[in-house]
């Protein structure tokens, strides 16, 4: 399972913006890239200012906006005939990219583990090599959970509202990280072993 299920819900509801956008020239190479810089921005600004929590408090609500701007860029794409590969390259590149300075800012807390931050980012960049290699392999993009990039917004996002509004520190905050390490752990073994499963017997 995984909130990447309610995807197609959420589309329905942007869809009338999208045709708004497209309507007025907008690309679906602009929204990917204006959603990375987004990330990249507040990441930086979180890693250089740790101190001041209540700038976590934005990390949910960009979060949020950015899974929208995906959604976006994804129907624009499809549904009004703007799929190209550089629009493959940057919607894949430019989520890894977002992540890692998203996720980044925490190693700077003293929450949390540095290692186990940089864990999860390694492991969330090969989590979503593994469902891109999945189409190299004649099967499809594979988003399957636990962990997959919606599910770790979820998180994320969760987690920068905590941080922002306060969280006491906690021997059980020691834990949140290593349970993401093994949780995208089992989300690429999900992925491989179910595009694995998608291809025909040979």
């Amino acid at each position: 399972m995984s909130i990447y299920a309610l995807k197609p819900r959420f589309q329905d509801l942007l869809r009338p913006l999208t045709r708004r956008l497209a309507a007025a020239g907008v690309t679906a190479n602009q929204v990917t890239l204006l959603a990375a810089a987004l990330s990249v921005g507040l990441g930086l600004a979180l890693a250089v200012h740790p101190q001041r929590t209540s700038l976590f408090l934005l990390l949910p609500v960009l979060l949020f906006v950015r899974m929208a701007l995906n959604a976006i860029d994804g129907m624009l794409a499809r549904e009004f005939g703007q799929k190209s590969a550089l629009g493959a390259y940057l919607n894949e590149l430019c989520d890894v990219v977002s992540d890692a300075f998203l996720y980044l800012p925490f190693a700077f807390l003293p929450h949390f583990a540095p290692v186990w931050v940089g864990a999860v980012i390694v492991l969330s960049v090969v989590a979503e090599m593994t469902g891109t290699v999945a189409v190299m392999t004649g099967a499809g993009r594979r988003y399957d959970g636990p962990m997959g990039k919606s599910d770790r917004a979820f998180v994320f996002g969760a987690l920068g509202l905590a941080v922002g509004l306060g969280l006491p520190a906690a021997p059980w905050l020691q834990w949140v990280f290593p349970a993401l390490a093994l949780l995208i752990t089992v989300t690429i073994v999900n992925r491989v072993r179910k595009g694995l499963a998608e291809l025909p017997p040979r």
